[in-house]
């Protein structure tokens, strides 16, 4: 069965689009996708289906600025004016409309790359009564030069407006992306190494990836990076709650591995259980390597599975 549904942003001014996916059997829990930079929920869909076998009702959402929810409210790549924080709150509403809807059952997250970040906030302000938080593809604290780029995206704001938009920016900010892509054309080859995948990613009509993203938007990115850094930011994740962090060693915005373990440690040092599993040899999108995205679900619904009934 198959929820598609709206609410209105924290934002204040667009119509989010969801979807609940409910399997076709008494459902153990909920997982809610959070997607990443540029992209959309539904290129998550074999994914939705495994954790649906599973027996798992699955959510999501389109963020602000991108995918359905940019079509439907004409905002390609820009996220409003009410903070870095909107998407968090935007996942607490879809949160809180699908418990109501089915309650009482276990809640994970999986979030992955920006969408891991939103989970990590999420986890900090919103974390008591979750079971679970699976991370894919997080960064560490030096994956991305966020010190030089924040001071020239508020100078273009303060001079050119919030709804400015300038690439070479976006560029600076990413373009470390490459470092081990000596050869690429699309430019989006750091994702994955399947010519399939990096086809289908920037051939995608609700991929905004590749569409102007304003720098009040781009700033936001940034500003949510920084909230999530350090042992400041675990230390607000209710103790107790685990994690299952998971990315491929050659993922340039985990710094090759080295983010994702950052990350762990820090949760660790404050108390929080974790697992840890990096997939040597491969890039960001670990979930779309065809030899290995089954084994990616896989754990990700073991690790869900041992803690249904423990809560």
């Amino acid at each position: 069965m198959l929820h598609e549904i709206s609410f209105v942003s924290s934002n204040e001014r667009d119509q989010i689009q969801a979807w609940i996916y409910v399997p076709a059997a008494k459902p153990k829990g909920v997982v809610q996708i959070i997607h990443g930079f540029g992209e959309h929920s539904r290129r998550y869909f074999h994914m939705i289906v495994g954790f649906l076998e599973a027996g798992y009702i699955v959510t999501a959402n389109d963020h602000v600025g991108h995918g359905k929810t940019a079509i439907v409210n004409n905002s390609w790549g820009n996220w409003g004016y009410q903070g870095f924080q909107t998407m968090t709150e935007d996942e607490h509403r879809l949160r809180l409309l699908v418990s109501e809807k089915y309650p009482g059952l276990p809640y994970f997250i999986y979030g992955h790359s920006m969408g891991s970040i939103i989970a990590r906030a999420y986890a900090a302000k919103y974390g008591n009564g979750l079971t679970g938080i699976t991370l894919c593809g997080t960064l560490g604290s030096d994956s991305l030069p966020t010190a030089l780029v924040k001071p020239k995206l508020q100078a273009v704001i303060e001079a050119n407006g919030p709804d400015s938009a300038n690439p070479e920016l976006v560029g600076e900010l990413l373009g470390g992306m490459f470092s081990r892509c000596p050869d690429f054309s699309i430019g989006n080859e750091w994702i994955c190494a399947d010519p399939y995948v990096q086809a289908d990613h920037a051939a995608d009509p609700f991929d905004a990836f590749t569409k102007p993203i304003t720098n009040l938007s781009v700033l936001y990115f940034i500003e949510m990076i920084e909230d999530v850094m350090g042992r400041a930011w675990a230390e607000k994740i209710p103790v107790g709650l685990p994690f299952y962090n998971i990315a491929g060693d050659q993922d340039p915005v985990g710094s090759f591995g080295k983010g994702v373990y950052e990350c762990s440690n820090w949760l660790v040092e404050t108390g929080h259980p974790v697992v840890t599993k990096v997939y040597s040899g491969y890039r960001h999108e670990i979930h779309n390597y065809k030899a290995i995205k089954n084994e990616v679900v896989a754990g990700i619904v073991s690790f869900m599975d041992s803690l249904v009934g423990k809560e």
